[in-house]
């Protein structure tokens, strides 16, 4: 096996999480020696070294950030019933982690914002993703700003309940619109690029490179396919599922995954990146096309127990 020679050392927030995964993996194969931020006990590894905490731990912040070369912020709050929670995971957070790369002289600063943050006004979740991208701007630090439209692979839950339904031969989505969609290794991917360069200042808008994004329907046919099912497009007026997540609220309370603020931004008929925040070639390409990559995580949902057969 070829060794590869130290790259420098990445911290991060978010290692647990479904794309903080995908990056700590595809970072130590890069090469990067990483410092990832836990709130569990993990076993450390040569490349990987695990900082007890979180992010509204500031001492454990600036632990993390000891030594590194580049702090990449995943780690925030992507459901929550409260505004509340959306400002301590999201504004708070990222403030206390901007403070602690300034006390360690880390400059390069990435942090995984969010598209919704272009549209502060359609969801509290956006909204406070926008408030930490302004804190990120005025940081002094030489950042870099990604916005994800929707993120699937292997491991993701959000994905996973559509993927269940075009089994049924129906994919629920919203009434009308279109929305741009990324494989998580191609973000990881981005995320390690932006870390190794000089670029600086720049709000990066990334996808699997379609043109005008999907419309709902051609998505819905997409799972499908990577499922084995012809699909019927089923159109959910707003007022549906706005009532689907006063039933997921009363089953599991805070622990729903369709939330009243998530269904404003899930209405909304135009979730496509802007092409013109769309990174610069020569840092960056989407790898994995995305009926491939929808059929890559059907099968890993099927592996997993959690899709059937």
């Amino acid at each position: 096996m070829t060794v590869l020679p130290r790259r420098g050392t990445l911290a991060i927030t978010g290692g647990t999480g479904f794309v903080g995964r995908t990056l700590i993996r595809l970072a130590v194969d890069a090469g990067w020696s990483v410092r990832a931020l836990t709130r569990r006990p993990a076993e450390p590894s040569k490349e990987i070294i695990w900082v007890p905490g979180s992010l509204d731990d500031p001492q454990s912040l600036i632990a993390l950030a000891q030594g590194a070369d580049a702090v990449i912020h995943v780690a925030g709050v992507t459901t929550s019933p409260t505004d509340a929670g959306f400002e301590r995971g999201n504004v708070t957070g990222t403030a206390h982690m901007i403070e602690a790369a300034q006390a360690q002289g880390v400059r390069r600063f990435i942090h995984v914002s969010s598209l919704t943050a272009r549209s502060p006004e359609i969801s509290r979740y956006g909204a406070s993703k926008a408030r930490s991208e302004a804190l990120v701007q005025a940081s002094g630090l030489d950042w870099s700003i990604v916005r994800p439209p929707g993120v699937y692979g292997p491991g993701d839950v959000d994905h996973l309940e559509l993927f269940r339904a075009a089994r049924h031969h129906f994919v629920p989505l919203p009434l009308r619109g279109r929305l741009s969609i990324i494989h998580v290794a191609d973000l990881a991917r981005l995320l390690l690029a932006l870390a190794d360069s000089s670029i600086s200042g720049q709000i990066i808008e990334p996808d699997d490179g379609r043109v005008a994004g999907w419309s709902h329907p051609d998505f819905a046919r997409a799972i499908g396919r990577a499922v084995g099912r012809r699909i019927l497009p089923l159109p959910l007026p707003r007022w549906i599922m706005a009532l689907g997540a006063t039933v997921d609220g009363l089953m599991r309370g805070e622990a729903a995954r369709l939330t009243p603020d998530r269904v404003s931004y899930f209405a909304h008929p135009d979730w496509v990146v802007d092409p013109t925040r769309r990174a610069d070639p020569s840092l960056w390409v989407a790898d994995i096309p995305t009926e491939l990559g929808l059929a890559d995580t059907a099968r890993h949902y099927r592996e997993a127990g959690l899709l059937g057969r």
